[in-house]
């Protein structure tokens, strides 16, 4: 007998079953394919962030309307990018990261990240609305670009920033040990060796560096009394948070060292 205190969860009318068994399965996917490439723990999950349609300023009620039309026209806009890209953008999406990497869940779709092996740029893309909009493209475990612009998931900026030290966490480590043994890496065209850094016909040893700012686009040395820009680079550096991180280290070694 029923006595009002309970409810029937299976015909509650706020509830959708279908959606539900969608969102357990997606999650499985999910978990399987982190466990697959050995992400470790989940650490945090992000959801598609809200389309807002709003009026810029002074534009008035004609063109709130035309935004809200546009934002109503794009819900049923698809997520993956022809040629291997996949931008997240729908309510359906979700950013998972994990301790080793991340995924990203768009249009039933699943992409891997690994934090030590991916390549991350931080440039301009263009958005749904074609307008660029700053964006992280990465590249994927099966060497396929993932395209995620700053108004994909919620909180930007917690997960822009906790993605950019994972990565350069996981890659420094090794990165040294290269170096150590003599190798030159490459960020786009700037290069970096355990004796110092260059780009293109300019090369400058670590024991004339003071300080290295890496920007998205360009690599700003500073030797004894002025700034010398590396760049830029028209299609961006490569982990140039990375690369930031190895040149600090290591003019701050040779400063050490002096």
């Amino acid at each position: 007998m029923n006595d009002g205190t309970s409810r029937d969860l299976s015909r509650d009318p706020s509830r959708d079953p279908s959606r539900d068994r969608d969102e357990e399965l997606l999650l499985a996917r999910i978990s399987a394919a982190g466990g697959r490439a050995h992400l470790g723990r989940r650490r945090a999950t992000y959801r598609a962030a809200p389309r807002e349609a709003t009026a810029p300023a002074g534009r008035g009620a004609e063109a709130a309307i035309r935004l809200l039309r546009r934002a109503v026209a794009e819900g049923a806009h698809r997520l993956r990018r022809p040629g291997g890209r996949t931008r997240a953008t729908s309510a359906a999406a979700r950013l998972d990261l994990y301790e080793h990497g991340m995924t990203v869940a768009v249009d039933g779709r699943i992409r891997v990240v690994r934090y030590d092996t991916t390549v991350v740029r931080r440039c301009g893309v263009p958005s749904p609305q074609g307008v660029p909009a700053d964006a992280h493209v990465f590249v994927d475990a099966d060497g396929g670009q993932v395209v995620l612009h700053d108004g994909d998931f919620d909180r930007p900026e917690v997960w822009g920033p906790e993605i950019r030290r994972a990565v350069t966490g996981a890659q420094v480590p090794q990165a040294l040990a290269a170096l150590a043994e003599g190798a030159r890496l490459a960020f786009g065209p700037v290069w970096i060796t355990g004796d110092g850094i260059g780009f293109r016909e300019t090369s400058l040893r670590w024991p004339q560096v003071r300080r290295v700012e890496a920007s998205d686009s360009s690599v700003a040395v500073r030797t004894a009394g002025r700034w010398q820009v590396l760049g830029p680079v028209a299609s961006g550096i490569p982990n140039s948070f990375v690369l930031h991180a190895l040149a600090g280290h290591l003019a701050g070694a040779e400063r050490d060292d002096g």
